[in-house]
């Protein structure tokens, strides 16, 4: 069992309230709860029945104390007449001050995430491990969280120290005057099992009680993590399916007489927009919204009053029914820090129950025209006058912004040729290169975060694109496992939400989107130098670790044999880009236009 979180404090420092309105009202009335008792109970006669509990929620974070720069920092909105515009937004600084404006006046008020607080983090959190997240989440009065897939980055060892605290076993202690003191908050892993004793690895579900309202959360992560997640960070846990482990639970809170359920998944779905405050109820319910989220949605017990998602970093407040037919909230507060999510739910004191009739939500933008808050600052500033020397060392130049948008990508393409030109110092026989889109976390920016100056690339932003810490490995396949490996970008498990590999110079093909599954990669056109690749021959190729164990749905490339580890990918990044540019001979935008696309 992980020790009880500390308590929190009852009396926050609050400031003004946010003056945005909550939305999406569920206008129809629904029966109560199968088995619900709906009659009045002698000792509420004359009481209040109902209380508002405020519910606030936020979801991959990932580490982004500072505000995120370029996209990743801004959120689309839409217009009352159908325009839209963009807005910058997150930073913990700014989190913190709009969480706290947003709790005045709300007695009853519970935070909480749906994990991937942590990992692929920005330097100034990465570095240390994540500990200063953990610091600010503490600071943040987060009440609970599910864990994510990148809570397991650094395996399960390393999660349980962010829970219960104490020294990095390697690195040790970063503050000379006290040890690292863990979560103030419980991470909820309720279908995460130790493999050996089928027991789960920290606590499945968690009660929030107050004045005799009680609201109990179960946490999940995706079923899917270990195809996402290094084999070494999950190696020894199962996974269970999310529905099935959610209504095991449920039944468990029910019979301890918590009736008022709240699901933490991180997992989550694509809304038809991209603004944050598109009504995804019209022109019905749940249908502005798909993926995996939908299908969980649907089957998770009526006893769950609302589902907190996560995962696909999107925005939506979305109602889906429940297997009575009933709508149901369903939010995801994109990514970053950049939106929280403020549901209200309706506790029913004489049923113990929430009156689904009265649930709304709506997301908020974390504007960055409040005050900062003063803890966070000093926060920052500490772990950032501690990574200072390390972040602020230039690698290299560029001659533009070099992003990481797009089906290929320019920043896709120079982390390729990173990876093969480090390759071929190990092997001169290196083919080619591989390197999975969701593994560049950021672009980068050519104006200066710091006073390092315009079109400088410096380790901590490099760091940002590249935080896994993954090998650069050299595998042998045939010319069939490329072809194999190239069609399981769009077949299979990624055929729903294809996941394109950015691929060196050298290698192009054609991408047909408008065929579907595996003959979307038209076979005859894929060449290396201007040659066919040949079936029967064999194939030097360089990929990072995760690939190269066959995550990302890619098991064919996890198939490769005469296996050479390299140098990590960061470090092979840092080395191209110092290589190959210079203030007076930036690194050029690349066209990305190795892949040809049909749509």
């Amino acid at each position: 069992m992980q020790p009880t979180p500390r308590l929190r404090r009852t009396h926050r420092m609050l400031a003004a309230a946010a003056g945005l309105a909550t939305v999406g009202a569920l206008a129809s009335a629904m029966p109560a709860s199968a088995g619900q008792d709906t009659a009045t109970p002698s000792h509420h006669k004359g009481s209040g029945r109902y209380q508002d509990v405020q519910l606030l929620s936020f979801n991959d974070l990932h580490g982004n104390l500072e505000p995120p720069s370029g996209s990743s920092g801004r959120v689309t909105e839409q217009q009352a007449d159908g325009t839209t515009k963009t807005i910058d937004a997150g930073g913990v600084e700014y989190l913190a001050t709009h969480l706290r404006e947003a709790r005045k006046n709300h007695k009853y008020s519970i935070t909480a995430g749906a994990g991937d607080m942590v990992g692929a983090s920005p330097l100034i959190s990465g570095l240390f491990h994540d500990e200063p997240t953990v610091d600010a989440l503490n600071k943040l009065d987060l009440d609970v969280t599910s864990v994510g897939n990148h809570e397991f980055d650094e395996g399960a060892k390393e999660l349980a120290r962010l829970q219960n605290g104490g020294c990095h076993p390697k690195d040790g202690c970063y503050d000379d005057h006290a040890k690292f003191r863990g979560a103030d908050f419980p991470y909820l892993a309720a279908n995460v099992t130790d493999e050996k004793t089928d027991k789960p690895i920290l606590k499945p579900y968690w009660v929030w009680r107050k004045n005799g309202v009680k609201v109990g959360f179960i946490g999940v992560t995706l079923e899917g993590t270990p195809n996402i997640v290094s084999a070494e960070g999950v190696k020894g846990l199962k996974f269970g399916d999310e529905v099935e482990t959610i209504n095991k639970y449920a039944k468990v809170l029910q019979r301890q007489g918590v009736k008022s359920i709240v699901a933490l998944i991180h997992e989550g779905g694509a809304p038809v927009s991209q603004s944050y405050n598109y009504d995804c109820d019209s022109p019905g319910p749940g249908s502005g919204i798909s993926g995996p989220i939908v299908d969980i949605a649907k089957n998770v017990s009526p006893a769950v009053d609302a589902l907190v998602t996560g995962h696909t970093h999107q925005a939506y407040a979305c109602t889906i029914d429940d297997p009575a037919g009933n709508p149901r909230m369903v939010t995801s507060a994109s990514s970053f820090g950049r939106l929280y999510t403020d549901t209200t739910l309706t506790y029913d004191r004489w049923t113990g129950d929430i009156a689904r009739t009265a649930v709304k939500s709506a997301n908020h933008v974390v504007t960055r025209d409040v005050a900062k808050a003063a803890d966070m600052t000093a926060l920052i500033g500490k772990w950032k006058t501690l990574s200072a020397p390390i972040a602020s060392r230039p690698i290299g130049y560029i001659a533009g912004e070099i992003g990481n948008a797009g089906t290929e990508s320019p920043l896709g393409d120079v982390i390729a040729d990173a990876q093969l030109a480090h390759a071929k110092s190990l092997d001169p026989e290196a083919d080619l290169a591989l390197m999975n889109p969701g593994g560049i976390r950021a672009g980068l920016t050519y104006a200066a975060s710091g006073g390092e100056g315009d079109g400088v690339v410096t380790y901590g932003e490099a760091y940002t694109v590249q935080p896994f810490s993954n090998t650069v490995n050299l595998v042998n396949l045939t010319g069939a496992q490329l072809i194999t490996a190239l069609q399981q970008q769009v077949s299979g498990a990624n055929e729903a939400a294809p996941k394109i590999l950015q691929i060196s110079s050298g290698l192009t093909y054609t991408l047909d989107l408008t065929k579907t599954g595996a003959a979307r990669v038209v076979t005859d056109s894929i060449k290396l130098n201007g040659a066919a690749i040949d079936p029967a021959a064999t194939y030097r190729v360089a990929m990072n670790s995760f690939l190269a164990g066959g995550g990302d749905g890619f098991a064919e490339l996890g198939k490769g044999t005469g296996v050479l580890v390299g140098s990590d990918d960061l470090a092979a990044f840092e080395s191209f880009l110092t290589a190959n540019s210079s203030a007076t001979n930036p690194y050029p935008v690349p066209a990305a236009n190795r892949i040809t696309i049909l749509k």
